[in-house]
């Protein structure tokens, strides 16, 4: 096979949050139609699983996604920071400073190739050439005016007077992927990048609302669907992810409830946290126990025999052991939940509570039902490849012997290098 010559867009890098893996391998038994993702599957290689990362939650995942390192490396440790005295306003992971290791954007860029991003987590500030921060505050249209100063100058004006307003900040439905499909297609066809990232959510918060596997979530994947087909005439290569799998969850464990009742977290007379000892950094499926002070025993010893005591409690990892999945490295617990439990950040009232039925994620990722997705379809790419369980770092790797630059630094490989590919690197024009 020829080398890929580079026009356009030679690698698009799409991931659809929360895209379970047997969605698109055993769609049949599903009574899902998704004909375009299962193409991709017939013609380039796939996963039958992807082992995600310590949470297994979206923005820690999109960070392995572009570095080929875990969280503990790569410095994107949850999906906000650490903020017990809650003074960050809830705020997120939102900028590439906190990235700690060097991105696939930055090698690309670092080649003399220009790469691009349409609402990529992690996203403001990075060295993209045509970047569209993901970026909100407000949840309103008022967050459109910081998108557009935080993106590349001019970009997203550019884009709207062809195409109409972009998606308000936290519009994460699937009507806004279709819409922002239409961006995504805008910087493709106008600016010719080697490398885009992109993201979906909408099918995430179906399941947040519904649940994995419900009539809702599959009628939100079908029109998905479609989107990716539109974005593989498009690309000559296209590789489609999702950052963790999920699993259904009607009671909430609120761990820092327990905490504030052991004396481990002191508020103030309006219910707010000014003093802790130890505090739950809730994950979803799992949390990190955080001691205030690392070398305090008795407190260590204390939160220990609390935590055994909890229903609703799975593994509890420390020391080697929770080092050992790559997560937050000041971790003093890694606690991972039973199935059918979801973390809730209350500091009062009863640590367990019935909740509505809906989807979870962030639970250990050896948990199977957290496994994500990949699929990676274009030139230089075998076709019927079944790469079986792959690693959520092996992903930047790939991407980057296909697009025929250096990654250093990763501790993911190049899933096609033992599998026949010929010469599938991207050459510039």
């Amino acid at each position: 096979m020829l080398p890929i010559t580079l026009f356009a867009a030679s690698v698009v890098l799409l991931s659809i949050d929360g895209l379970k893996p047997d969605y698109v391998l055993t769609a049949d038994a599903h009574g899902l139609k998704v004909p375009n993702l299962r193409l991709l599957v017939a013609e380039g290689a796939h996963a039958t699983a992807v082992t995600g990362v310590f949470p297994t939650v979206t923005y820690p995942s999109h960070a392995t996604m572009l570095t080929g390192v875990a969280p503990a490396r790569h410095g994107i440790y949850s999906n906000h920071p650490f903020d017990p005295l809650a003074r960050n306003q809830d705020g997120w992971y939102w900028y590439a400073s906190d990235l700690k290791i060097k991105t696939l954007w930055e090698a690309v860029e670092g080649a003399g190739l220009r790469s691009a991003s349409v609402d990529w987590p992690v996203s403001v500030g990075a060295g993209v050439s045509f970047n569209i921060v993901q970026y909100w505050r407000a949840g309103n249209a008022e967050d459109l005016k910081v998108i557009r100063a935080l993106s590349t100058k001019g970009l997203l004006e550019e884009a709207e007077a062809a195409l109409g307003s972009y998606p308000e900040g936290n519009d994460y439905s699937i009507a806004a992927d279709r819409r922002r499909t239409e961006f995504i297609e805008y910087v493709l066809e106008k600016k010719e990048p080697a490398f885009l990232t992109a993201y979906f959510s909408g099918l995430d918060t179906v399941e947040h609302q519904t649940g994995p596997g419900s009539r809702e979530t599959f009628e939100a994947l079908e029109v998905l669907d479609e989107l990716v087909g539109r974005l593989r005439a498009k690309a000559r290569v296209l590789c489609v992810v999702s950052d963790h799998g999920f699993l259904p969850s009607d009671r909430e464990l609120h761990l820092n409830a327990a905490f504030r009742e052991a004396g481990l977290i002191d508020v103030d007379a309006s219910g707010a946290v000014n003093d802790w000892k130890a505090f739950a950094w809730d994950q979803g499926g799992s949390a990190i126990v955080v001691l205030r002070e690392p070398g305090d025993e008795s407190t260590r010893a204390s939160v220990r025999d609390l935590l055994r005591g909890l229903s609703g409690i799975g593994p509890i990892l420390e020391g080697a052991e929770a080092r050992a999945l790559g997560g937050y490295p000041e971790a003093a617990f890694l606690v991972g939940y039973a199935k059918g439990f979801r973390g809730g950040g209350g500091l009062a009232g009863p640590v367990v509570r019935p909740v509505k039925m809906g989807g979870t994620h962030g639970y250990l990722p050896t948990v199977p039902e957290m496994d994500s997705a990949f699929f990676l379809a274009g030139e230089g790419v075998p076709r019927g490849l079944d790469l079986g369980r792959i690693d959520m770092r092996d992903i930047a790797p790939t991407l980057a012997s296909i697009l025929g630059i250096p990654l250093a630094g990763t501790d993911g490989r190049d899933l096609l290098e033992s599998h026949g590919k010929s010469d599938s690197s991207v050459h510039r024009r």
